[in-house]
């Protein structure tokens, strides 16, 4: 699958919640992942801003 075929039913910025399900992890897992910055980000507030290209660069680097 191409990269730009990844998760193209998203938006181009993400929520938490679609970061849980691109990834099938929970919410705790979501906000570490977030926090420790494996997945960049924006943070405004206590909202984060997730670029989808940041997940599928996030699963690049693990493979």
């Amino acid at each position: 699958m191409s990269e730009s075929a990844l998760f193209s039913e998203y938006p181009d910025v993400i929520t938490v919640d679609d970061l849980q399900n691109m990834l099938k992890i929970g919410r705790n897992s979501a906000y570490d992942i977030l926090k420790t910055g494996m997945i960049k980000t924006i943070k405004i507030g206590k909202k984060y801003i997730i670029p989808k290209q940041s997940v599928i660069n996030f699963l690049a680097d693990i493979n």
